[in-house]
């Protein structure tokens, strides 16, 4: 999935609908996991990035939450093989000092049960030490899950700080 998100931008710039400097990602859970590997291999590709309630730790995700519970789908860094495997596309793991990187937002909330917000915390502060590109923020809802919260305030007021936070990114 990460390398058909990088053809599927750089299509959309060689074909001239867009550019790096006008290109946002956006995903949420797995697909938060999608844009953390998407960034990490190819900053160049995108100006900002949304990723919501995300899975970046790939060798120790099955510690925390329900990560034990997606060992069959994306397999155990306790296994040598699959350690290769994950290691090689961990988000959290491909950070490296003095990259630029795009503006990134990453949206967590403080009562997941699924995804760990731990894995949010440790990729943005990652980012923040090693990024020479856009800002890299945190916002984190309180009394939510992983599906957000419930209050359609909540929802509206999560989707305008997205929404704002691109905007400010391209618009430059």
């Amino acid at each position: 999935m990460f390398d058909d998100v990088i053809a599927a931008a750089e299509h959309l710039v060689r074909q001239g609908y867009t550019r790096p400097d006008r290109l946002v990602l956006e995903g949420r859970s797995n697909g938060g996991l999608l844009v953390g590997a998407a960034i990490t291999q190819r900053p160049d590709l995108f100006k900002a990035a949304l990723c919501q309630v995300p899975l970046m730790d790939m060798v120790r995700y099955h510690l925390f939450g329900s990560g034990k519970t997606w060992i069959e789908e994306y397999g155990s860094a306790d296994d040598p093989e699959d350690f290769r495997a994950l290691f090689a596309y961990s988000p959290y793991h491909r950070v490296r000092e003095g990259t630029a990187y795009p503006g990134l937002l990453v949206m967590s909330v403080d009562s997941d049960d699924r995804v760990d917000p731990m894995h949010a915390r440790k990729f943005v502060a990652a980012l923040q030490g090693a990024s020479t590109g856009g800002p890299v923020l945190l916002r984190v809802q309180e009394k939510a899950g992983h599906g957000g919260g419930d209050r359609i305030q909540a929802q509206v007021e999560e989707l305008a700080d997205a929404y704002a936070f691109a905007l400010s990114q391209i618009a430059r």
